[in-house]
């Protein structure tokens, strides 16, 4: 007889959900990556058979994807990729911008102390000849978002920080696409260090003033390149 959710072991628990974060994760990259396109639908047993695992961690990873906004529950039919929500991910971008230009300021505050040895981090990922670059985008994109997190987190305000994670966690599915191309790494490489000389100069409204254009571009790029993907993506299927 199978084993009920009430009687699993405490290990088989941590097993369980290890598997659903798994399946999570892969659903997840898989609507980044466009293998599951906007308005494609699916099966919970098509999910199954395709990752190897059993329906229960599929169905509490489909759960989580619907309360962030990426799938649908149909009745009686399974499940459909729900199209990117801009409209979210615009109000996202603007509380993101509020946060990250506000701790700009907060770091160029005379009378505030400031960890240098976190600027001093980032100089040495940002601040470099052109030469000692990274060309691999998914490398950029983790400094990208490490660099934005760490100048709130440095700003030392606690729950602006737990904020700014959390948009940063929302909107990663498709700010990462801003690093696909090279012109792009190049153009983040200068513009995170414009930023950082005017916060290590403490020049905060410059800084503010450099974060904003830098997440307005971002912006802009990143819509832009998601249409072209989902555009290629369902071209593709239909042939």
């Amino acid at each position: 007889m199978p084993t009920s959710a009430k009687t699993r072991s405490a290990p088989e628990k941590a097993a369980f959900r290890t598997r659903a974060d798994e399946v999570y994760a892969q659903l997840k990259r898989d609507v980044a990556e466009f293998s599951l396109v906007p308005g494609d639908r699916f099966t919970e047993n098509e999910i199954s058979e395709r990752l190897g695992v059993s329906r229960t961690p599929v169905r509490q990873a489909l759960f989580r994807l619907q309360q962030e906004g990426f799938v649908e529950v149909l009745f009686r039919s399974g499940w459909r990729v729900l199209p990117f929500d801009f409209d979210q991910f615009e109000q996202l971008y603007d509380l993101r911008m509020v946060l990250e230009t506000t701790a700009a300021h907060r770091l160029c505050e005379a009378d505030r102390r400031v960890d240098r040895s976190v600027l001093d981090a980032l100089a040495d990922i940002w601040l470099v000849p052109s030469a000692q670059r990274s060309a691999d985008g998914v490398q950029v994109a983790q400094w990208d978002e490490a660099f934005h997190c760490a100048l709130v987190a440095a700003a030392g305000n606690a729950e602006m920080a737990r904020v700014h994670r959390d948009v940063t966690e929302r909107i990663r599915i498709i700010r990462r696409l801003d690093f696909t191309k090279q012109p792009r790494i190049d153009a983040t490489y200068e513009e995170h260090g414009k930023i950082l000389k005017a916060i290590r100069a403490n020049r905060g409204d410059q800084a503010a003033m450099l974060l904003r254009a830098h997440i307005e571009t971002s912006q802009a790029e990143t819509r832009k390149i998601t249409l072209h993907q989902v555009h290629m993506a369902r071209h593709a299927s239909r042939r």
